[in-house]
Parts: structure tokens; C-alpha cells; sequence
């Protein structure tokens, strides 16, 4: 028998503590109160006989004072209680030291693999731990129902963030309007930052108020180089005005400020990079940061959007060098390529770029692919008018823009009237369901499945409720940067950000993992048969879009179906699964789950199928979706990266590849690093096994995580199946 504690953790039975615990309560009574040993022996008995596989340690407690009684003993019952009463005050004292010692000591599997992105032996790091550790002791002792600590411990749902969510001013992620900040001033530290008048300025500015913004918020945050592009124009303007003085011919003026403006170009690109990487927000990492390229966000700067675009390419196509010197993949920033008709037509302009993209993919895993045919149509705004624009951080989408009646509301000083709005809004907060268990609670009853993902979504439904409530009292106040100085608004000091939580500005994230083993327990058949299965998959996330519509025609908050990239929750979940089900093969016997409503990892798919596939159910999670397709190396190979990028432009609204680039510091292998079957990662060519000298890249979910991965995930990247046939490459 299992035993389920009260901070979720699940411990063999041990017979041996009710006996101690029985004991200690006898001695605090008479002799004629007490029990004997083979009274204490026989209520274990009675535990034992409840044949459970596993109890929550409050149940365990409850059956002695019940047997207690039963023998007469109310006396000694009362004792007992006494004695658990005064060890639950001990435990709600303090909660959080075996954890922070766990963290500084290094002994903690779960915190040295907790984020792929960041190294928990580092200060900066530790110390964003530490404020975790106590924001979640307080979450989970204050802040939440019991049932919803309950379920969270028990794998049935995720409150995601827990560790955020004591300080109440904190969201999720954003599109930050830097297009405002850069135009009109903004303020950061009570020091103004004026327009800059020269790209490598606003270059620079912008890496400091990305910085300002994710130390501000806890998720990712996107910029789009769209907003950077007047600032080419201004450098080539002054240079060109510099070369007239100097009076020489128009066409030598010309000349000289292109060349000047390139080497601008290059100088601000590489200065942001250098900048983004290097710099520690107070996350205790690089900034969560994605990069917009979108062409038709402009025409008046299209050429200048188009310089800085090529050059973000080629300076992500060599890479960034390690300690040691050698170029290799960065996991930031994450670049965000969107495919139209001006790059996508093989006689078109701008199609030399794609070719670039399909490069820098095949070297580098990135860009992702955002197809602005395919956006369009699921994405319309108030007007019924198809919009285009990036997502926030990983997969995070917002709803389409539904706030043009309303005017102005964050009062931004670039607001166009009539015109749909993305760049300042932002995400609230996500809470993810766990499909497989309700499957597996169901015992494959479909009324009982039905029956009971109605109750755990309206349990998620609290939670999200408990989040927005706890943001509403947020005022402009506790970040400036955002709230106040153009970031997400513009709003006056003191002035609360609730209208802001309303009217579809921002939006809140009902998350979901792991539809195909819930597909598979139900129906026997995965969501990728194109019968049975797909149609019962269809109808799971139909069910989860109309909770979110339900919720927010009765609210006015957009709830939006968010496909979620649980990175260490997949571990967590698969092992709750196996805890309260067993091992189920094909179900409950790996130790991940799957993501979303991906095709599973394992499973053989060709690329374009799988592509295709997965678009219907991309469509049905429009707040937050991603698909890719594995590969091997195919930088000989780029005409396939190409029909790739043809097929995601006409399929899917969001895709990427994902290749491998890693590198051994102990020999200079480059390559695939390997995984054997005790999950341990290895270089192939000399068999070093040093985290500290393998430089390992692998898309995680949805962006690269560089830092290794807890043992859930890397048995799922190990059992990744390609997609793509390189036998011509």
C-alpha cells in the first residue's frame, strides 16, 4: 500500500508509525485508558484489511480514532487527537525546509531538472528558487481551497505558476508593445528613456526593457522586430545627411549610408543577442524571450524590416559561442517566422529570406513557422476580419482582438482606432487538466467520463476564478514598467488594471496534456486513426472549448483552451497516473505523458501526415498550440526543410522542426548526443557523460532548453520517432 502525505508526496506504508503514533498517545493517559499491543496490533490489522493500494495519510488517521472508539478507549481517542492536531501545527509552522535544503545541497532531482533553462547550483537562480519555495508554502496553506491543493497533489489538475503566485501583481506572458515604448518614451528605474534616433539605440533599449518587462512577469514575452525597423531609416537618414556635408554625388551619398546602415544593422543585432543572452532577470535566467518576423506588419518599413530579419538569420545560422569558444545553438531568443505571400512565392521579393529561415532551421532549429494564410482564417477579430500576429513566448495565442468598441482602454499612445490590438495584452494564468486520468477514473464508462470531466473542469474553472480575483487587486502601481509606461499600458498611478482582466484585452488559459493516452484508454484506437479515435478526441477538446465559451459569456474574461508545455509536469502527472491507477501498457507505463494533442512521440507518422493531422486539433486550441516534426540532420538537405515550410504555409498555423545540433567540449564531436537506456546522455564518439562539457540542445516544449531534462522527459526525447526520410540528403 502507497501512502499519500499531506504535501503530496507518496510514501511506502509503514506499519511501524501508527504503532509510534498510537504509543505516544498512550502514554499521555491512565493505565486503565490505554490500549494494548495486541489492540494497537489489530487496528493495524483493520487498515491493512481495507485492501487499499493506496490512502491518504488523513484517511489512515481518521480509521484509528474510529477503531479507538469502537473499543471504548475515548479517552485515549482524545489523546490521539490532541497529538495529531498539535503535529498539524508543527507541519503548518513551516513547510519549506526540507525543500530549500534539498535546493542549496543539490540532493534534489526535482530541482536540479526543474527548468531546462535554467542551473539550479547558480545564486541567481537559487535565490529566484527560495522565493518560490516560500510563494508556494504560502500558496498552498493560504491562498487554496483544499480541494484544489488535493487535486493539484494529485496529478488530477496542475495549478501552474504556484511558486509565482503569492505575490499577487504577477502574470503569465505578453506582447509587449515596444512600438509605444520605443515611439513615445517609456521609463524604467524613474529614469526617462526618450525615442531613440539610430537603430543600434533602440536596438539597445529594447534589450533593456524586455529585461525590465520579464522581471516583472514569469512567462515569456515577444517583441516584433516590425517596431525596430524605423530606426534603420533614422541611422541611414543621419548617415546619409553626414555624406551630403561632405558634399560628394548623390549616388556616393547612397552608397556610403547603406554601408553604414549595414554595419549598423549588424552592430544592433549582435548587440541585442549579446544582451539577451547574457543578461539574469529576476527569474534567474535569460529572459523567456521570442522574436517576431513578420513582413506584412509593415509596408512603409518593409525594406528595413527585411535588413534586420536576414540579419537575425545569419547571425543565428553561426551560432553562439560557449565558454570554450565553439559556436553552438542557443535556446534564446526564439525566433518567430511568419510565412506570407511576400516570402512564400518562389518569384516574390522577399523569398531569398525563406530560404534563409529554412537554413537557419536546419542548423539551428529555428525559426518556428507562423502561416498568416492559416491564422487568418481561425483567427477573426470584432470586425469578422482575419488577424495575423505572434504568439506570446512558446504557444500562447491570444483571442482575437474584441475590444475595438470599448476604444482605448490601456490608453496607449500608438493606439489606431478601428484597427484590431495585440501588442500590450497578455495572459493571466494557466490551470491544466489532466485528460488521462479522468479516462482512467471512468473506468472506460462514458457517462462516468462525461459526468466527471464536467466536475474537474469546474474544479479548474475555480482555480482560474482564484487567479483573475487575485490579479483585480492588482494597480499600476506595483510594476510601472508595464502598467503605467507603455509596456502593456498606460495607465495613471493608483489606477487598478481590472478593466484590463475583461473585455477579451487579456486572456486566461484552461490547460490540457495528454489527449491521446485519454483517447487510447476510452476507445482502444489513438486521436490519429481518422475514425473511432480522432472523432472521440474531436469531441474531448470540443467539450473543453465550450467551457471556455460557457465561462466567459457568463464573465467576461476570456478562458481560452491552452494546449500546455508541461515540461516536468508530464513526469509528475505520468507518475500520479501510475500511483492511483498502476501500470496500464500503453496508458500508464512510460514515465510522460503526452503533450496536448500531439501525435505521440512514439508513435510512426510521416511528417506531412502527422502535420495534417494534427492541424484539425490545432484549431480547436486557440489559446495556446505548437506542432513540429522530428528530423535528422538536413542542412544537406534544405529543398525537404523547404517543402516543409510550403507544407506548414498551407496547412498549419503553427509548426518548427526539430533538428539536433549539440557538441562535445571533451573530443569536438558535433552532432546527435545520445541517450542510453538508463537515461543518461552520452556522447557517441568518446563516451563522455559530464553535463558540464556536453552542450545539448532539444526542443522541449515548444522552445529549446539547453540545461538537461528530469527523467519523464528525457525518456520521451529518447523515444522520439523521426518524421522525415533523409536517405537522398
Amino acid at each position: 500500500m502507497k501512502v499519500i502525505k499531506r504535501d503530496g508526496h507518496i510514501v511506502d506504508y509503514s506499519p511501524d508509525k501508527i504503532e509510534n503514533a498510537i504509543l505516544k498517545a498512550n502514554a499521555e493517559v491512565a493505565e486503565e485508558d490505554r490500549v494494548t499491543d495486541t489492540q494497537i496490533r489489530n487496528i493495524i490489522k483493520y487498515i491493512e484489511g481495507l485492501k487499499k493500494k493506496r490512502m491518504l495519510v488523513e484517511d489512515i488517521q481518521d480509521a484509528i480514532e474510529m477503531r479507538l472508539m469502537a473499543l471504548g478507549k475515548y479517552t485515549l481517542a482524545k489523546s490521539y487527537i490532541t497529538y495529531r492536531y498539535t503535529r498539524e501545527l508543527v507541519r503548518r509552522s513551516n513547510t519549506t525546509d526540507l525543500s530549500i535544503k534539498e535546493l542549496i545541497n543539490g540532493e534534489s532531482e526535482y530541482w536540479n531538472t526543474e527548468n531546462s533553462n535554467k542551473n539550479a547550483t547558480v545564486v541567481t537562480t537559487q535565490r529566484d528558487y527560495l522565493a518560490g519555495i516560500t510563494s508556494t508554502d504560502i500558496t498552498r496553506r493560504f491562498l487554496l481551497p483544499e480541494d484544489i491543493v488535493k487535486a493539484h497533489d494529485e496529478g488530477i489538475i496542475h495549478f501552474h505558476d504556484a511558486d509565482y503566485f503569492a505575490q499577487n501583481a504577477l502574470h503569465n506572458c505578453e506582447l509587449i508593445n515596444l512600438d509605444d515604448m520605443l515611439q513615445n518614451g517609456t521609463i524604467i528605474n524613474e529614469v526617462m528613456i526618450e525615442k531613440p534616433h539610430r537603430f543600434l539605440t533602440a536596438a539597445t533599449i529594447a534589450t533593456q526593457i524586455i529585461l525590465a518587462v520579464s522581471s516583472s512577469s514569469y512567462g515569456g514575452a515577444t517583441i516584433s522586430l516590425t517596431h525596430l525597423a524605423p530606426f534603420v531609416r533614422s541611422s541611414y537618414e543621419k548617415y546619409l545627411e553626414k555624406y551630403k556635408k561632405a558634399k560628394l554625388s548623390k549616388e556616393m551619398c547612397e552608397k556610403l549610408a547603406k554601408e553604414d546602415t549595414k554595419k549598423e544593422v549588424e552592430a544592433g543585432v549582435q548587440t541585442f543577442n549579446y544582451q539577451v543572452n547574457s543578461m539574469t532577470n529576476t527569474n534567474g535566467q535569460a529572459p523567456f524571450l521570442s522574436v517576431a518576423m513578420y513582413l506584412g506588419e509593415t509596408d512603409e518599413y518593409k525594406e528595413e524590416l527585411a535588413m534586420i530579419i536576414e540579419e537575425f538569420l545569419n547571425q543565428r545560422i553561426m551560432g553562439f559561442k560557449n565558454e570554450k569558444g565553439v559556436y553552438i545553438t542557443p535556446a534564446f531568443p526564439k525566433l518567430l517566422y511568419v510565412l506570407e505571400e511576400d516570402n512564400m512565392n518562389p518569384n516574390g521579393k522577399y523569398y531569398y529570406l525563406t530560404k534563409l529561415a529554412a537554413k537557419c532551421t536546419a542548423k539551428r532549429m529555428v525559426p518556428d513557422y507562423i502561416s498568416e494564410k492559416v491564422m487568418k482564417e481561425y483567427k477573426k477579430n470584432e470586425k469578422g476580419d482575419g488577424d495575423c500576429y505572434p504568439c506570446m513566448g512558446c504557444r500562447s495565442f491570444l483571442t482575437p482582438d474584441r475590444t475595438m468598441s470599448l476604444g482605448n482602454i490601456a490608453k496607449a499612445k500608438n493606439y489606431v482606432e478601428g484597427k484590431g490590438k495585440y501588442y500590450g495584452r497578455f495572459n493571466q494564468g494557466v490551470v491544466t487538466i489532466n485528460l488521462p486520468d479522468i479516462a482512467l477514473t471512468s473506468g472506460k464508462d462514458m457517462d462516468i467520463f462525461w459526468k466527471v470531466f464536467d466536475e474537474r473542469l469546474e474544479l479548474c474553472h475555480r482555480a482560474l476564478q482564484i487567479r483573475h480575483k487575485r490579479l483585480s487587486k492588482v494597480t499600476s502601481d506595483v510594476a510601472p514598467i508595464l502598467w503605467q509606461h507603455g509596456a502593456l499600458a498606460r495607465l495613471e498611478k493608483g489606477e487598478s488594471i481590472h478593466e484590463l482582466l475583461h473585455h477579451g484585452y487579456s486572456t486566461i488559459s484552461l490547460g490540457y496534456a495528454g489527449l491521446y493516452e485519454c483517447v487510447k484508454y476510452m476507445t482502444g484506437h489513438s486521436h490519429t486513426d481518422n475514425g473511432k479515435g480522432k472523432e472521440f478526441g474531436i469531441a474531448v477538446m470540443q467539450k473543453l472549448n465550450d467551457a471556455c465559451a460557457k465561462w466567459k459569456e457568463q464573465e467576461d474574461i476570456d478562458y481560452s483552451v491552452y494546449g500546455t508545455p508541461i515540461e516536468s509536469t508530464t513526469y509528475k502527472f505520468a507518475k500520479c497516473l501510475r500511483d492511483r491507477f498502476g501500470k496500464i501498457k500503453g496508458i500508464t507505463d512510460r514515465d510522460y505523458i503526452t503533450n496536448s494533442y500531439h501525435v505521440p512521440v512514439f508513435e510512426e507518422i510521416d511528417a506531412f501526415t502527422k502535420l495534417s493531422l494534427e492541424s484539425e486539433f490545432q484549431k480547436l486550441s486557440p489559446g495556446g498550440a505548437i506542432s513540429y516534426v522530428e528530423t535528422p540532420n538536413l542542412e544537406n538537405n534544405l529543398d525537404t526543410v523547404m517543402e516543409v515550410i510550403k507544407f506548414i504555409y498551407n496547412n498549419v498555423m503553427y509548426a518548427e522542426l526539430n533538428t539536433k545540433s549539440d557538441y562535445c567540449q571533451e573530443c569536438g564531436y558535433t552532432g546527435e548526443i545520445l541517450i542510453d537506456d538508463n537515461m543518461e546522455w552520452y556522447c557517441p564518439n568518446c563516451g563522455n557523460r559530464n553535463h558540464d562539457t556536453l552542450n545539448v540542445a532539444r526542443r522541449t516544449c515548444g522552445y529549446i532548453g539547453t540545461n538537461f531534462w528530469n527523467k519523464g522527459r528525457t525518456q520521451e526525447i529518447k523515444e522520439r520517432v523521426i518524421h522525415i526520410d533523409n536517405k537522398d540528403a
